[in-house]
């Protein structure tokens, strides 16, 4: 399997396919590389070259103990990055991958990114603070810790069979299919990432991160997304960049890019190619 080594001696998995301008794919907690397999064949018969990694203590990465924190997650990304010297690359990040980009451009610069796109995205700030009354209180994420540290594999079943892809909404249709491969992906990684990867996406505060970057971001998000709620992040976060642009799903789930990829696929290949 294609491995690179960070600095600190942790293994982190990649697919890597195709040629042509990079597309690099980050995912959401506590999911895998896998989550993108609607994006990467798509944009790779489109031309494009895509990548996808697994995150620290995810999927086929190393489970190392420590180091489960956005600064670390952004540092593995830019390891990767460097090792396979992408140039002119767009970073499209989703939930907790969102977050992942928008902290490693604003922490490692744009001389290697053209664009990147946010979808279903982790920032400004998820928690409830002061400054953040719009947020969610730090007990949710406390509870999702309880959850993961209990009994994992029956929380990682009710959350993509309910809220995670809106199929506990009235009339929905759930796919057997994806509660299950979302199970498969979550229960290949570590306890110890998921554990600490909830106050990684919840209690890191990307105001300034968004403020640092200059590239085009388009930030996609749904209206009906009851993981990472739409009005606390996608129209702050598009608020903050200076060249951001929101575009909002009417209806959509926080798994849109599983649910309804056709339409995400083209409205990212439409900004790419703008």
């Amino acid at each position: 399997m294609p491995m690179i080594k960070t600095k600190d001696g942790v293994e982190i998995f990649y697919k890597d396919w195709g040629s042509g301008q990079p597309i690099v794919f980050s995912h959401g907690w506590p999911l895998s590389a896998d989550d993108w397999d609607a994006q990467m064949l798509f944009f790779l018969g489109k031309g494009f070259r895509v990548i996808a990694h697994d995150r620290r203590g995810h999927g086929r990465s190393s489970q190392v103990a420590d180091g489960h924190d956005m600064d670390h997650y952004a540092d593995d990304l830019a390891a990767l990055t460097a090792h396979l010297d992408l140039k002119n690359a767009v970073h499209v990040g989703h939930s907790t991958g969102g977050g992942e980009v928008v902290h490693y451009i604003a922490r490692h610069g744009e001389s290697r990114v053209a664009k990147a796109a946010i979808i279903a995205a982790v920032p400004p700030l998820m928690v409830k603070t002061e400054s953040n009354p719009g947020g969610l209180p730090k007990d949710v994420f406390d509870g999702l810790q309880v959850q993961t540290a209990t009994n994992r594999a029956q929380f990682y079943r009710d959350l993509p069979a309910g809220p995670f892809y809106g199929y506990n909404r009235p009339g929905a249709k759930p796919s057997e299919g994806i509660i299950q491969n979302w199970w498969r992906q979550g229960m290949m990684g570590s306890a110890k990432a998921h554990y600490d990867g909830i106050v990684a996406f919840s209690q890191t505060d990307f105001t300034e991160d968004l403020k640092k970057i200059n590239v085009p971001v388009l930030v996609m998000h749904g209206d009906d997304d009851q993981i990472v709620p739409y009005a606390d992040s996608g129209p702050l976060s598009a608020k903050l960049l200076k060249n951001g642009m929101l575009k909002t799903y009417k209806g959509f789930p926080h798994g849109m890019p599983t649910t309804e990829a056709e339409t995400i696929n083209a409205d990212l290949l439409a900004f790419i190619q703008n």
